[in-house]
């Protein structure tokens, strides 16, 4: 579910930013799509049961795209902060968008170690 997952992804950052329905050209302006693609899409993750598209309204996550949107959210934040903090890349937020769903959970946990790690390394006070 790897393009489909981004759209996910963008319809629970919209939930929690503005509220549900998520219009779909909120949707459409986040991933840089068309709205034609973007309608497509919806309807599809409609199909799989992950949220409830209505036309000119948005989409409604359910609780079932809930869980699944949580999950990519945290590899969303863990993948971003590893790209922003580590990477320094000019557009963290948008790589990690891109790869969230292609990521297996072990490797995000092995970024979250790594992270946090450095940030260990960095906190020890050493006498010069």
């Amino acid at each position: 579910m790897t393009d489909a997952s981004q759209y996910l992804l963008a319809c629970y950052l919209g939930a929690r930013e503005e509220g549900e329905p998520v219009s779909p050209g909120y949707v459409a302006d986040e991933l840089e799509r068309s709205p034609s693609v973007t309608t497509e899409t919806l309807q599809r993750l409609e199909r799989r049961g992950y949220l409830r598209y209505e036309p000119y309204e948005g989409a409604t996550l359910t609780d079932q795209g809930r869980e699944a949107a949580a999950d990519l959210h945290e590899r969303y934040v863990v993948l971003s902060t590893f790209f922003r903090e580590v990477l320094d890349l000019a557009e963290p937020d948008r790589e990690a968008m891109t790869l969230a769903g292609s990521v297996s959970p072990l490797v995000t946990e092995r970024v979250a170690e790594t992270l946090l790690e450095a940030e260990d390394v960095e906190a020890i006070d050493v006498p010069v």
